[in-house]
């Protein structure tokens, strides 16, 4: 599967477009609680596990995104985009996005 930000494929003929496809992961407070009372490895203003619990919740929503393509009968995804999002009470939880145009390329 073919994931890509842009619009079109270089080299690549768009044969079908499938429809808009989207995939999504959210975070809730308790996590958060619990990841910021266990961060020992907060170098800089940065936290690694902070940022491992982001990229594995972009990772879960683009693989959801692609698993709804792929039974869409595509073989690529294209004018990705990434959103976060606080959502719930007080903004208690984080919900990452990922949706595009699912596509069959020759």
């Amino acid at each position: 599967m073919i994931v890509v930000t842009t619009n079109t494929l270089e080299g690549k003929r768009i044969a079908e477009y499938k429809g808009i496809v989207a995939g999504e992961a959210i975070l809730g407070a308790n996590l958060f609680r619990d990841l910021f009372a266990s961060i020992r490895d907060i170098v800089g203003g940065r936290s690694g596990a902070y940022e491992r619990v982001l990229n594995d919740a972009r990772q879960t929503a683009i693989a959801e995104m692609t698993d709804k393509a792929e039974r869409l009968g595509a073989n690529a995804v294209i004018g990705v985009d990434l959103d976060y999002e606080t959502v719930g009470t007080n903004g208690s939880m984080l919900m990452v996005t990922a949706a595009g145009t699912a596509v069959r390329v020759e």
